[in-house]
C-alpha cells in the first residue's frame, strides 16, 4: 500500500470518536482510526495506553460507550464478535484457540463443520471430511503458505509459526476483509517469525486489511505501512517507517516527544 491509494481509497473500517470506561477509570478517551483496504496498520502503545480495549471496540468484544464504527463506509454497532465477524472482521488471539488434537483442516472449520451432502448428513449428522481438506488446503495455498505440508497433520505437532499461519488462514478463509493480529510473533523464534511476517505481507498482497498489535518494534517497522501509537487512552499520533524511526515511535509512545492529541505538537512530529 502506499499514499496514492490511501488518498483515494475510503477507509475499510474507520472509528470516530471511541470512548469506554470502567467505572472511573478511562480506558479509550476519544479515539480516532482509519484502516485502508490493504493496509497493515500497527497498533502500539505501553501497558495501560488503551491497545487492548480500543481492539476489543473494533472487534466486537466490548461496546463503546461513545463513538462511531464504520465498515466500507457503513455505520456499524457490534455487539459481540460474531456481529464483527458477518462483517468481515476476525481477530487472532495470542492464544490462537486452536484446537491441538485436530488437524489443520478441521481447525480452519472449527465451529462451521460441513456435513456431508444428501440424506446422509442430514440422517446421520457426518461431516464431509474431504471437501473440507480440499477447501482448506486451497486457502493455504492461496496464501502461500509453505511451511504446511499436510492439511491433516495434528496441530500439536505444528511448531509455532505454523500454528499462527492456521489461524490466520482460519480467519481469512471465509471472506474476511479485515484481520485483527494480537501479539502474533510474542512467543516465536526468529525463524518462525520471519513466517508469521511473511503470511502478514502475503495478506496485504491479496488486500486483507490488516491491524497489527505488537510491543516488536522491528517486526512493526518491517511490514506497517502506517503506525498507530496509543498512549493513555488516547490517540497520541499516527506515523510511518518512512518518516519516523522505532526511536521516535518510542518517545512519542512514552510522552518524551510530542503527538497530536492535546499537547500542542503536529500529527507525529518531533521537537
Amino acid at each position: 500500500m502506499n499514499d496514492t491509494s490511501m488518498a483515494t481509497d475510503a477507509p475499510r473500517l474507520s472509528a470516530r470518536g471511541l470512548v469506554k470506561t470502567y467505572g472511573p477509570v478511562v480506558a479509550i478517551d476519544g479515539v480516532d482510526l482509519d484502516l485502508y483496504p490493504g493496509e497493515v496498520l500497527a497498533v502500539i502503545g505501553d501497558n495501560g495506553a488503551g491497545k487492548s480495549t480500543l481492539i476489543k471496540c473494533l472487534t466486537g468484544a466490548e461496546i463503546p460507550d461513545v463513538g462511531t464504527l464504520k465498515v466500507e463506509g457503513r455505520s456499524v454497532h457490534f455487539r459481540n464478535p460474531q456481529d464483527a465477524q458477518a462483517a468481515g472482521i476476525e481477530t487472532v488471539y495470542q492464544q490462537l484457540a486452536l484446537a491441538p488434537a485436530l488437524d489443520i483442516a478441521s481447525n480452519i472449520f472449527l465451529g462451521r463443520e460441513r456435513r456431508r451432502p444428501g440424506l446422509v448428513g442430514k440422517v446421520t449428522r457426518g461431516l464431509d471430511h474431504r471437501a473440507m481438506r480440499e477447501f482448506a488446503e486451497a486457502k493455504i495455498s492461496e496464501l502461500g503458505i509453505q511451511t504446511l505440508q499436510d492439511i491433516t497433520q495434528l496441530v500439536e505437532t505444528l511448531s509455532g509459526g505454523q500454528r499462527q499461519a492456521v489461524a490466520v488462514a482460519r480467519a481469512i478463509a471465509f471472506g474476511s476483509r479485515v484481520v485483527v493480529l494480537d501479539e502474533p510473533t510474542a512467543a516465536l523464534g526468529v525463524r518462525e517469525t520471519a513466517q508469521v511476517l511473511d503470511v502478514i505481507r502475503r495478506l496485504r498482497e491479496q488486500d486483507v486489511s490488516v491491524i497489527l498489535i505488537s510491543h516488536n518494534m522491528p517486526n512493526v517497522f518491517d511490514v506497517a505501512d502506517r503506525i498507530h501509537v496509543q498512549r493513555l487512552g488516547r490517540r497520541a499520533a499516527v506515523v510511518t517507517p518512512e518518516t519516523h524511526t522505532p526511536a521516535d515511535a518510542v518517545a512519542i509512545m512514552t510522552g518524551a516527544a510530542p503527538g497530536d492529541s492535546g499537547d500542542g505538537g503536529e500529527e507525529g512530529a518531533l521537537p
